[in-house]
């Protein structure tokens, strides 16, 4: 089974760059499964409906999230049913953690789950969360999108899951890290995919806002960089246990 996943999309331009790039990444990976993290692509926060619909349009196979999975409070309206992943370590939350997708007669498990260091330590534990779902669904393959601050615990759940979970991919901050490989027992890792939208912003947000927070304790809201734009996305084949780090960039969209 091969597998694009393509990392946080920030926003509308985000979205547009996915949209500009994704015939093109289709033709030359052929992928049989696409997944992409979206919990950023509501204007920074959350997901709406007129996104969720835009992607499943695109082809697109499941929607993982987020810390800010709630950001946009539409998705209410729609998570159930859904082929939205939120993530699973959540207690009594609608929608669900882990999806199956069935292809060509082998199943795909997909998990979605948030660290707790840095982040909110009132979750339930993802390394034994994830655990007990991979032992309870028995799919052909399996993929978790980690959501996490710290690479230590990115890292560590790698190893902890290292030949139960088929792939384990990391998102979150932004940045695209140079460490994807195939862990001792099998499992396909990368600890963070990278973000999809804007190129020269601060992790997504407009570049002046981010400044003033750290110069000079000013805060303002967010708001999506403008300009030059980026894709961050992995390609993975399960059957040949390969990695392939994806990076494009453009001047517009």
């Amino acid at each position: 089974m091969k597998v694009l996943f393509v990392g946080d999309i920030y926003g509308q331009v985000g979205l547009d760059m996915l949209k500009k790039t994704l015939p093109y990444l289709k033709k030359d990976y052929k992928p049989n499964v696409i997944v992409v993290n979206a919990e950023n692509a509501s204007s920074g926060r959350g997901i709406n409906k007129k996104i969720y619909k835009e992607l499943m349009e695109l082809g697109i196979a499941a929607v993982t999230m987020g810390n800010w999975v709630w950001g946009n409070r539409e998705l209410f309206e729609f998570i159930d049913g859904s082929n939205v992943v939120r993530p699973i370590n959540f207690r009594n939350a609608p929608g669900t953690g882990s999806l199956v997708i069935n292809y060509n007669g082998k199943k795909l498990q997909i998990i979605n789950a948030l660290g707790r260091t840095f982040m909110n330590a009132n979750l339930l534990c993802p390394f034994i969360t994830i655990e007990e779902e991979l032992e309870k669904v028995k799919a052909d393959y399996s993929l978790i999108d980690i959501h996490a601050e710290a690479t230590s615990e990115k890292v560590a759940l790698g190893h902890y899951l290292d030949g139960k979970a088929t792939a384990i991919v990391g998102t979150h901050t932004h940045v695209p890290t140079a460490d994807e490989r195939v862990l001792p027992n099998g499992t396909i890792y990368i600890t963070d995919v990278g973000m999809t939208g804007p190129l020269n912003g601060v992790i997504g947000v407009k570049k002046d806002i981010v400044l003033d927070r750290f110069l000079n304790g000013f805060s303002i809201p967010n708001e999506v960089e403008v300009g030059s734009v980026q894709l961050n996305a992995v390609f993975m084949d399960f059957n040949l246990k390969k990695i392939e780090r994806i990076h494009i960039e453009s001047e517009t969209v």
